[in-house]
C-alpha cells in the first residue's frame, strides 16, 4: 500500500511540474476577451460592470488591462459641466485594450455606441433646456469619435 501511495505521490508531483513548466506564471486568463466584451457593451449594467472593476483594478490584475485614460482627450471632459470624463475613461479603455488585442476595427463601432449610451445616460439627469443642451453636445462627442476616434 505504501508503494502505491508513493507512486501515486510521485505522479502527482511530476503532473504539477509539468503543468507548471507549460503554463507561464504570467498567463492571462483565458476568458480576457469575454470580460474585455462584457464591459464595453452599450448597456447600463455593462458601464457598471466596468466601473465595478475600474474601482478594484488590483483584483482583475491578472488580466493585465490598460486601465490608463487621458479621459475625453483634448475636449473638454466636463463640457458646460456635464461631467462625462467617467465615459470617456471607459471609452478610452475599450479603445486601449481592443488596439492590444489586435481586434479594435472589429469593435470600434461598438466602442463609439458605448460612450453615446453613457453620455446620454449622464444627460438622463436633466431636464428641459439642459437637457436638451446636454444631448446635443453628448452628440457631437459621439461624431467626434466616430470620425476621428
Amino acid at each position: 500500500m505504501r508503494r502505491i501511495t508513493t507512486g501515486f505521490a510521485a505522479a502527482a508531483v511530476a503532473a504539477v511540474a509539468t503543468i507548471a513548466l507549460t503554463t507561464p506564471a504570467n498567463a492571462v486568463p483565458a476568458d480576457k476577451a469575454q470580460v474585455l466584451s462584457s464591459w464595453t457593451q452599450t448597456s447600463a449594467s455593462s458601464y457598471n460592470a466596468w466601473s465595478a472593476a475600474r474601482q478594484n483594478q488590483a483584483a482583475w490584475s491578472a488580466y493585465a488591462f490598460d486601465w490608463s485614460t487621458d479621459y475625453c482627450s483634448t475636449s473638454p471632459d466636463n463640457p458646460f459641466g456635464f461631467p462625462f470624463a467617467t465615459s470617456c475613461a471607459r471609452h478610452d479603455f475599450g479603445y486601449r485594450n481592443y488596439k492590444a488585442a489586435g481586434t479594435f476595427s472589429a469593435n470600434k463601432s461598438r466602442l463609439d455606441s458605448a460612450l453615446y449610451e453613457d453620455l446620454k445616460r449622464v444627460c438622463a439627469g436633466y431636464s428641459g433646456a439642459t437637457a436638451t443642451a446636454c444631448n446635443g453636445t453628448a452628440w457631437t462627442y459621439y461624431q467626434a469619435v466616430k470620425a476621428f476616434g
